[in-house]
């Protein structure tokens, strides 16, 4: 029993259910090592806005925070805040470099709809 109590109160990282693809992996790679930093996370998160009521938000981050969950990719650290969980639960992180689109995608089941730009979610 002792340690059950232990383990709970030990401060613990949480997965979460985000993937990171190997190409997407490779890229955020690439741009730290241009920037020469290997102190750096990818942050996703989902914040209120846009034209469906929900954006994504992905980005490079020095700090975790309190009650983050983590996922580390081959090297690469992908972050989610506690609130962001449920939202991005199952999504998966993906990076496209064709003629007509450059850019990481996120594909997640968990959106009911989108706006016709793309960049929002319901």
């Amino acid at each position: 029993m002792s340690d059950t109590t232990l383990t709970s109160t030990m401060p613990v990282s949480a997965a979460h259910g985000v993937g990171l693809s190997d190409v997407a992996a490779a890229k955020v790679k690439s741009l730290l090592e241009q920037e020469g930093r290997d102190d750096l996370r990818l942050r996703v998160a989902v914040q209120p806005g846009g034209c469906s009521g929900l954006i994504y938000q992905l980005y490079f981050d020095e700090r975790v925070l309190d009650g983050d969950a983590t996922v580390d990719f081959g090297g690469v650290e992908v972050i989610v805040d506690k609130m962001s969980v449920p939202y991005l639960d199952g999504a998966s992180i993906d990076f496209e470099d064709t003629i007509q689109k450059q850019g990481f995608t996120i594909d997640n089941p968990n959106a009911g709809g989108s706006c016709a730009c793309g960049d929002s979610f319901h």
